[in-house]
């Protein structure tokens, strides 16, 4: 199977919905005549008329600097555990530069990935990443350009979950992972500046919102003190969406930054339901 030929295993149309294949070097096409080109990098932009705005370089440069250092390593860990170990095809919906995905990848040798960003250049990062990982540039919001049971695992960690799509594009008895963080992730980072606030019920939110096309299968709960020098406190704040609103605390009245906080998260595996496709 050349890279081409993988890239499009994964798609359909997001026109009339029919699968692509290759038409021509860097080209996909369905039956319907409707034709896409493929980013020279690897990559294709099936984006259509979204009006969000994904993650600029400055914040993906900020979130590269916190995930390899190693902070949020037991976030990687825990997602990797979860992936089914038959596993072979995952999709990374809200993948950043393929930090979460690589993790799965190398945890399961025989698996390749979508990572499916709204951000061109994240997208960019995360497919030249590895060359198991395919990269698609597409709105989680809007009906994904994924085949219908393509997925035998998806991935959504800190970032926006449109369920019922995901429940299409998974196979049946397929697993969902999502990250959610708990009230105390970051709290002291955030009381310092004007980071958005963390409800301490995400968890039971999501859960809630799965129902009834997945049902819950495990919840774990990672918790881990985080030591934060000048340099990570800046990338903690710039690498999300607090990015666009974050004012840290200066002058005389100021709170101090913090120099530790903590990693607060849960991480949840549900399975599609039988029929849950069709919901």
């Amino acid at each position: 199977m050349t890279d081409l030929e993988r890239l499009s295993s994964w798609l359909r149309c997001p026109v009339c919905g029919a699968d692509l294949s290759p038409v021509d070097r860097l080209v996909l096409g369905c039956t319907s005549g409707h034709r896409h080109d493929v980013n020279k990098r690897g990559y294709i932009s099936l984006l259509g008329g979204s009006k969000h705005v994904g993650d600029n370089a400055a914040m993906l440069d900020a979130r590269d600097a916190v995930l390899e250092s190693g902070l949020y390593a037991p976030i990687a860990v825990a997602v990797a555990a979860a992936v089914p170990a038959d596993a072979s095809r995952v999709l990374d919906a809200g993948a950043g530069t393929g930090h979460y995905l690589r993790a799965v990848l190398t945890a399961h040798p025989d698996a390749v990935g979508l990572a499916m960003d709204l951000s061109p250049a994240a997208v960019g990062r995360a497919s030249r990443s590895s060359d198991r990982i395919d990269g698609l540039v597409a709105d989680t919001w809007r009906p994904l350009p994924v085949r219908d049971a393509v997925c035998d695992a998806v991935l959504d960690i800190f970032a926006p979950r449109n369920l019922p799509e995901f429940a299409r594009v998974l196979r049946p008895g397929g697993s969902l992972i999502v990250v959610v963080p708990r009230g105390e992730h970051l709290r002291s980072l955030r009381a310092a500046t004007s980071m958005l606030d963390v409800p301490a019920d995400k968890a039971d939110d999501a859960i809630a919102a799965a129902e009834p096309l997945y049902a819950l299968l495990t919840r774990e709960h990672v918790s881990e003190p985080l030591p934060v020098g000048e340099a990570i406190r800046n990338a903690l704040i710039g690498m999300g969406p607090s990015a666009h609103h974050v004012a840290a605390g200066t002058g005389a009245g100021a709170d101090p930054l913090p120099t530790e906080t903590r990693l607060d998260v849960d991480v949840l595996h549900f399975s599609v339901r039988d029929g849950g496709r069709s919901l």
